[in-house]
């Protein structure tokens, strides 16, 4: 049995390869590893969560990084930029039908997830999700978690509904990630 400091060890080894793997598949592409994760989280996020400096949040780079990133997947017609109506110093970007197109293909990563067992995988899951919300509770970084699982989400008799941003949701909306995500409170017992 592995002490408790070799045994994290260990672990943040085989993430760190798991990473490193990931990203040189990445890189056979048109898009370096930076460029495919912004590109990869503007496909799962909602539209309240699509500015550069939610895109740096997410990624944990700086905003000027973010920006660059965000040019370059501008210039390969993968997004566009919208200028929001209410406030025209903001900026959304939309993914085009290219940068759609993109993300469809399956990456080696989720082959090789998907040919775990369903009790392997949801174990995995669980366990991956457990890590980084403790490490962004260290950091002091935002959730960034699913609408339909964040504590200002309701469901009233018409529809989905967002407490916080008071507006009403589609149902697909409610799959996506947002940064205003807050985790729900632990029933305590």
């Amino acid at each position: 049995m592995l002490n408790p400091q070799r045994q994290s060890r260990l672990i943040a080894d085989l993430i760190d390869r798991l990473g490193r793997l990931n990203a040189a598949e990445e890189w056979n592409g048109p898009l370096n590893p930076s460029q495919y994760a912004a590109l990869a989280y503007l496909g799962r996020a909602n539209k309240f969560s699509r500015a550069p400096s939610h895109v740096a949040d997410y990624l944990a780079t700086t905003r000027g990084t973010a920006s660059q990133t965000l040019k370059a997947l501008a210039r390969k017609d993968l997004i566009a930029e919208t200028r929001l109506p209410e406030d025209k110093r903001s900026i959304r970007y939309d993914l085009t039908l290219p940068g759609l197109k993109m993300l469809e293909t399956q990456s080696a990563m989720e082959d090789a997830i998907a040919g775990l067992s369903m009790e392997k995988a949801i174990a995995l899951q669980d366990g991956l999700s457990a890590l980084v919300r403790q490490l962004l509770d260290q950091r002091g970084g935002k959730s960034f978690g699913l609408c339909k699982d964040c504590r200002h989400h309701q469901e009233t008799a018409s529809g989905q509904y967002c407490q916080l941003l008071e507006v009403t949701l589609k149902s697909s909306e409610i799959n996506e990630i947002c940064h205003e995500h807050a985790a729900k409170q632990e029933a305590t017992t």
